[in-house]
């Protein structure tokens, strides 16, 4: 039943609160008037149009930073008869609105493709779907906020349905708003302190739904505000169901405590058992990402040990850190936004360990942190010249002896500062993420490479973004260090990792040798020799006939050396004669304004493996031989040797001219197929670059033998020895030999065996390559058709 208490009282707060509330929100009313005025589909400059609306109301269209809103913008200069379709059949009242919903969002998925890579993390959220609706019809739809909705569904027990979290949603939330339009009609003293205040710039809103969207939204904040004296979650919401005892222990194992677990630990404690991550950052060091993102994954790790209860809440941000903490919101005093209580059981247990060994301050040194922009001009240095984790210093004067510009932002920076690495002409990107590791020392200021970004970003991409406009380096660019303020960083950040997400800890499935031998029919002693000879010589290429399972090999081999089966580690691509080094390593592509230089797939997944030196990473290649080798690695070939992996070796990109190395942690994997006659032979350079091993067929490994005995079918133990005679007169052919025998994979399946299934895999797929060995011998392998389809009774 609708809850009409709270509903009165909720009313009563928004008169109360009307002024002050008023004064930022008319804004909504005049947004909805000024796209009744300006809205104009068949506008000669549609790209025009789009602007001025979004521009005149862009807090409605924004995520918070200039990207989402632009992109409507960029569809109409890319194509102004697809864009007006988008919005005209979502304008379509004839139609169903779930049906309109959906085929926005597939054509407006269409035209993001067709933008290309730098918008494919852009997305058109149920919230600005339904802005649209509301600016183009504000009498019949709402300003339907996903969060907003939800919060008040529960505070006011509406009986509609509450609306799922994707678009498909929004009609749902349209319900809820209007049965919370029929209580607000009753309200005639609260629509006349809203209707007098109107102007001739505002909408007036006949029937009520601006007024409607606003009052949910007022209402939402106001649950929020009230929330905030409260701990999440209470014993009822949650309990992990971890005593001191479980806890001590925990904080024994140093897998699921790590150094940095315990540093946050212990800065929270030291701080008094409950803090924000920003109280955290600008006390002991450190960004608040960090005290977010070592929480959460220590809560992971926590989790998968113990296996203890997660929280039900269907809320992703709230999902890890109950482990270990409660919470609740800040009050506008506190510095951050949500504050963390270390849980009774775990504070008690660290109150039992010794953590004096454990680092309270970063570099021992307290001080605010605070955020920079280093300038790296190319032809004198570069990022990429720098190491994970290396230490570089910075002189405070120039050549010529005089100070550099903003002198005093090289004495105001201190150690666990933020540095975002620019590298000017001729790149004009953002490369790479930095610290301060060491204060001035009146000659020169220290900082140390954290990140290489896998993705750089471009400076047309920030240069126009509204909240950047008073950064430093954008109103004067002549100089090398930058202050960026908090919110500058914040929305850099946003920018940065839509483009280079920050890989996680995730729950992956373990993975190991047994693991491997379980399902890959290779004999232990290969399977250790395989794992020797890659840790190595780092380059490995699984050569065989078809069917012997090589690319099914590569991957677990990966699985097995990693521990966990971690897709995120893996690279897995295919040669063929067309491949070119600019697919591989970087080269100039076609964009909007003319040719870009872009970095290839092995460029890329270099950068992320040296980002992550601790664990391994595994660039897999198919058909490795139909590439022309030297062709596609370029300069890298002679990195590719292990004596030459990571700081031991670099060499002169021909693109961008900047040094280069292979990490000491990637792999590489090859497999190549020596039964395709049209394949030449790996040009020894590259070979003496590679271990290689024969993978033969494995009907004789103890893991098919256990395949075949589950399946307990005569057929097919039939069919298998008359593959082995097969094999045997293949390997015995001159013409032919070993490399051309048949694969173990193609009689191995998953799927329920039947005769059927058989006969298909030896007429369709082993007959056609019998005919393929013996073209001029046709009275052969017809023998040998007869002998297989003969073993089937």
């Amino acid at each position: 039943m609708f809850n009409t208490a709270k509903f009165k009282e909720a009313c009563v707060r928004y008169k109360n609160d009307f002024q002050t509330h008023w004064e930022k929100n008319k804004r909504t009313w005049q947004a909805v008037q000024y796209f009744q005025n300006h809205w104009d589909l068949e506008a000669s400059d549609l790209p025009a149009m789009l602007d001025n609306i979004i521009n005149n109301m862009w807090w409605i269209f924004s995520t918070n930073r200039a990207y989402n809103r632009q992109i409507l913008v960029e569809m109409a200069k890319m194509d102004n008869d697809q864009t007006r379709s988008l919005f005209n059949d979502l304008f379509n009242e004839k139609e169903d609105l779930i049906t309109r919903i959906e085929e926005f969002d597939r054509k407006y998925n269409a035209l993001k493709s067709r933008l290309g890579s730098r918008w494919h993390q852009e997305w058109q959220y149920s919230s600005t779907i339904s802005a649209l609706l509301t600016l183009r019809y504000p009498n019949k739809y709402f300003f339907y906020k996903y969060e907003n909705c939800k919060a008040v569904h529960s505070f006011f027990n509406l009986t509609s349905s509450l609306p799922v979290k994707k678009s498909r949603g929004i009609d749902d939330g349209f319900k809820c708003y209007k049965e919370i339009k029929q209580y607000l009609t009753s309200q005639t003293e609260l629509i006349n302190l809203v209707r007098d205040s109107l102007d001739s710039d505002c909408y007036l809103d006949p029937k009520l739904n601006v007024l409607t969207s606003d009052f949910v939204d007022f209402v939402a904040e106001q649950i929020k505000e009230d929330k905030k004296e409260e701990w999440f979650p209470n014993l009822e919401q949650y309990n992990p169901k971890l005593t001191k005892e479980d806890w001590l222990a925990l904080l024994k194992d140093p897998e699921v405590f790590t150094k940095q677990s315990l540093e946050v630990i212990k800065r929270m404690l030291d701080y008094g058992g409950q803090a924000t991550c920003k109280q955290l950052s600008l006390k002991y060091g450190n960004d608040p990402f960090f005290y977010n993102r070592e929480s959460w994954q220590l809560a992971q790790r926590v989790a998968k040990k113990t296996s203890c209860p997660i929280i039900e809440e269907n809320n992703e941000n709230s999902k890890w850190w109950p482990i270990l903490y409660l919470g609740k919101y800040a009050d506008k005093k506190t510095e951050g936004n949500y504050i963390w209580k270390l849980r009774s059981e775990l504070a008690e247990a660290l109150k039992e360990v010794d953590l004096s060994k454990v680092q309270l301050y970063t570099g021992d040194i307290k001080h605010t942190r605070r955020y920079w922009w280093m300038n790296a001009n190319p032809k004198i240095w570069s990022f990429s010249q720098i190491n994970i984790g290396e230490e570089i210093s910075y002189t405070l004067v120039n050549e010529n002896g005089n100070k550099r510009r903003i002198y005093q932002n090289f004495l105001d920076a201190q150690a666990g500062d933020i540095v975002i690495g620019y590298e000017s002409q001729p790149h004009k990107q953002i490369v790479a993420l930095a610290e301060i590791s060491r204060a001035n020392d009146g000659e020169k200021l220290y900082f140390r490479k954290l990140e290489t970004l896998t993705n750089p970003i471009d400076y047309a991409d920030f240069k126009d973004v509204d909240e950047l406009s008073n950064m430093e380096f954008l109103v004067n660019p002549n100089g090398s260090l930058f202050k960026v303020s908090e919110d500058e960083f914040n929305v850099l950040m946003d920018i940065i990792r839509d483009e280079n997400p920050k890989s996680s800890v995730q729950n992956n499935d373990t993975y190991n040798k047994e693991s491997f031998l379980n399902e890959v029919f290779i004999p232990e002693e290969q399977y250790d020799t395989l794992v020797a000879l890659l840790k190595r010589k780092k380059n490995l290429i699984l050569q065989g006939a078809p069917g012997v399972g090589k690319t099914f090999i590569a991957k677990r081999l990966a699985y097995s050396m990693m521990g966990e089966k971690d897709e995120n580690r893996i690279a897995f691509i295919q040669f063929h004669q067309n491949y070119s080094y600019e697919d591989f390593i970087m080269g100039y592509k076609p964009d909007e304004q003319g040719f870009k230089l872009q970095n290839g797939i092995f460029y890329k997944f270099c950068l992320a493996a040296s980002n992550d030196p601790k664990r391994e990473y595994f660039f897999i290649i198919d058909e490795i031989n139909r590439g022309n080798l030297s062709k596609i690695f370029g300069e890298l070939l002679v990195l590719l040797e292990s004596d030459y992996r990571g700081s031991k070796g670099k060499a002169i990109l021909a693109y961008n001219q900047q040094p280069f190395s292979i990490p000491d942690n990637l792999y590489i994997i090859g497999m190549m197929n020596t039964a395709d006659r049209s394949l030449a032979m790996i040009d020894y350079a590259l070979r003496r670059r590679f271990s290689f091993s024969d993978i033969r067929p494995g009907f004789d490994s103890e893991g098919f033998k256990r395949y075949q005995l589950s399946l307990n079918n005569g057929n097919f133990d039939n069919v298998i020895e008359v593959v082995k005679q097969l094999n045997n007169e293949i390997a015995a052919d001159d013409s032919l030999g070993d490399g051309y025998c048949i694969g173990h994979s193609y009689f191995y399946s998953k799927d329920a065996y039947t005769d059927a299934w058989l006969k298909q895999i030896i007429n369709y797929e082993i007959v056609p390559m019998l005919q393929e060995y013996w073209f001029d011998e046709k009275e052969k392998w017809e023998t040998w058709k007869a002998k297989l389809n003969g073993a089937i009774k």
